[in-house]
């Protein structure tokens, strides 16, 4: 029964004073048999009300407002939670009557949600590509399994050529991104076989384990298994998620499940800044406020951001590859 320290730290930093900055935010680890929070203490800049509630999909969300004017804000969340390994599924040796399950879920709350795939150029060439893997006589736990390997070994792990809006076509152009990317992936090639399939946002425990996705948030994804339940499958890591995985919240991809986004009144240049560290055991974390690893810039998900536009992360991308290429004619 591992039990992990998790410090989670957010930080704005706006170009000028902003007022009135409404906020959401999913900081709250789930609680179920497999996990528990011991303890959370959260801080944020100017000590708002935090008001909660449970979302659609079972998740609690806090929302706050921090209305006088400001530069910055912190948000400091920092958690003790144990986690209790899961049973893998018994592979069944009556696949058909799996599936059978399964398509019987297609009009079923909640599975809808999860079965519904997104259409994207590279839809036809996925398809193509799930109708290979995916075996006459195979259950959908082999095939999820096979799927989370796909992923791991098709899709190259590189930070910095996607962001949270980067969409599927671009990811499926760039075979490469990082865990939120490679979870979408996942997500998508489990729909498309009639396997409900739900994007999770997390942490990976413990750090320097030389897993990817460490010193960050992470991202992976759930398959519904019948005569089982919810299968965590981390294709960044190529393995099943289970107790190094602390799970904070479930939904149909990452705009569900975001630790913190909201919109304010002000200037509209901001940076971002994220550091997650985790200890274990009788060790404690690593200070996290001067480890910001995460350096981002999110243009569009705070209300008047107009610059650093013109370009996505793609198109950057491209253009290196183009610049090198020239060099090396």
């Amino acid at each position: 029964m591992p039990e992990f320290k998790i410090q989670h730290i957010t930080r704005y930093t706006y170009d000028g004073a902003v007022r009135d900055s409404a906020n959401q935010i999913i900081l709250f680890p789930i609680v179920d048999v497999c996990q528990n929070v011991l303890k959370h203490d959260l801080q944020i800049s100017g000590n708002p009300i935090v008001d909660t509630h449970i979302d659609y999909y079972g998740n609690e969300v806090g929302s706050f407002t921090y209305s006088v004017p400001h530069n910055q804000m912190i948000i400091n969340s920092q958690l003790v939670v144990n986690t209790h390994h899961k049973a893998l599924p018994v592979d069944d040796i009556f696949p058909a009557q799996q599936w059978e399950t399964l398509t019987s879920l297609q009009y079923t709350v909640p599975y809808i949600d999860f079965l519904k795939h997104e259409y994207f150029d590279g839809l036809p060439e996925l398809q193509a590509i799930v109708a290979v893997e995916k075996g006459k006589d195979d259950t959908p736990y082999q095939i999820a399994l096979r799927f989370c390997q796909y992923v791991y070994k098709n899709f190259e792990y590189i930070k910095g050529v996607t962001t949270v809006e980067s969409k599927l076509d671009e990811i499926w152009k760039l075979k490469a991104g990082v865990c939120q990317d490679f979870a979408h992936m996942l997500t998508q090639m489990l729909r498309l076989v009639n396997i409900p399939a739900r994007y999770v946002s997390g942490y990976i425990c413990p750090n320097h384990s030389g897993m990817r996705g460490e010193g960050a948030t992470h991202a992976w994804a759930e398959a519904y298994i019948p005569n089982y339940g919810w299968l965590g499958l981390d294709p960044t890591n190529n393995c099943v998620a289970n107790e190094t995985h602390v799970r904070l919240a479930v939904g149909r991809n990452f705009l569900d499940c975001s630790p913190v986004k909201g919109v304010y009144k002000g200037s509209s240049g901001h940076h971002l800044e994220v550091a997650v560290s985790v200890g274990y055991q009788d060790h404690e974390p690593e200070p996290a406020i001067d480890q910001f690893v995460d350096r981002v810039t999110k243009p569009g998900l705070f209300a008047g951001n107009s610059s650093d536009t013109s370009k996505n992360s793609y198109q950057r991308y491209m253009e290196m590859i183009q610049q090198q290429q020239q060099q090396q004619q």
